[in-house]
């Protein structure tokens, strides 16, 4: 796990609600801290497979996903967990086993934190 995955761990993997991933761009210049944890988001994000999985669960009736749910999106199963396990060690999404299926919720803040990074502060 490298410094900035274990910064945004999920709050079941650290004990504690995850917590927004930098101030706006606009408002301050970033610390090499901040920027590492901004850019492993975004660096996650910035493959389509895990973008449409992010989507999927952002997006799905109550605010979580199961896993049985969202996995056809054009790859195997496999590639599938893969793609949920880095969007987890990024801090994107938590997830939750309930027998036999794993649930993803987006983290707390995350939409939040992300969008107001790249909004202007007026």
């Amino acid at each position: 796990m490298t410094k900035a995955e274990a910064r945004v761990r999920a709050p079941e993997e650290s004990g504690q609600d995850a917590a927004p991933c930098c101030p706006p761009l606009s408002e301050r210049p970033l610390t090499a801290e901040e920027a590492e944890t901004t850019a492993a988001m975004f660096k996650a994000l910035g493959d389509p497979v895990r973008l449409r999985l992010f989507s999927l669960v952002a997006s799905h009736p109550g605010g979580e996903a199961c896993v049985c749910d969202i996995s056809d999106v054009g790859v195997s199963q496999p590639t599938v967990s893969h793609h949920l396990k880095k969007l987890r060690q990024a801090g994107l999404l938590t997830a939750e086993r309930r027998g036999t299926w794993v649930y993803y919720r987006v983290a707390p803040a995350v939409l939040a934190a992300l969008s107001g990074a790249l909004t202007p502060r007026p």
